[in-house]
């Protein structure tokens, strides 16, 4: 009930917007100041390793071994995808463009951050991204997804179609 109200109800799309609004301001500003002020990963990452120790670590033995062997060997990398990435994904989410693929993204990235032993507002943006995730095409229907989607839907749709063995040609209408 709650799904297909979130998927398709005019309201919860325009609480999609507000939650997309917030979401994508605080992603955007974040990867902003990374953008202009400069960023380099190698201390958090570095710090996130200190915490993979003791009775109950808040870095989990496999998120380490990822760290130490792949982010901190990569580090020009990340401090590159990072800040990139949470911008963009701030814009995409404020003008509700590839929205839920923008959501993922930044849900994947508030799990990278928990994973590494930071708490501050991730869970709480992972929660309205899920929302935003169930909502679906619904959480972009006030933004240019509208008319984005539906045109590369048309686009895809009538350049491979057409040359479908499998379908019969009534099923093209």
């Amino acid at each position: 009930m709650v799904v297909k109200w979130l998927r398709e109800h005019v309201t919860a799309s325009a609480l999609m917007v507000v939650f997309r609004l917030y979401l994508g301001y605080e992603w955007l500003m974040g990867g902003w100041e990374k953008i202009t002020h400069g960023f380099d990963a190698t201390g958090f990452l570095k710090g996130a390793l200190t915490k993979a120790t003791g009775e109950h670590p808040a870095v989990q033995s496999w998120w380490a071994a990822f760290i130490e062997n792949v982010a901190l060997p990569n580090v020009g990398l990340f401090n590159f995808l990072v800040p990139w990435g949470e911008f963009l994904v701030g814009i995409a989410l404020i003008l509700g463009l590839f929205t839920t693929f923008a959501a993922l993204m930044g849900a994947v990235m508030n799990f990278a951050f928990m994973f590494s032993g930071t708490t501050s507002t991730n869970p709480q943006m992972v929660l309205l991204t899920v929302f935003i995730l169930v909502a679906g095409a619904n959480a972009g229907r006030y933004g240019l997804d509208r008319w984005v989607l539906p045109y590369l839907r048309e686009r895809m749709g009538s350049t491979h179609r057409p040359n479908h063995p499998h379908r019969p040609a009534a099923a093209h209408k």
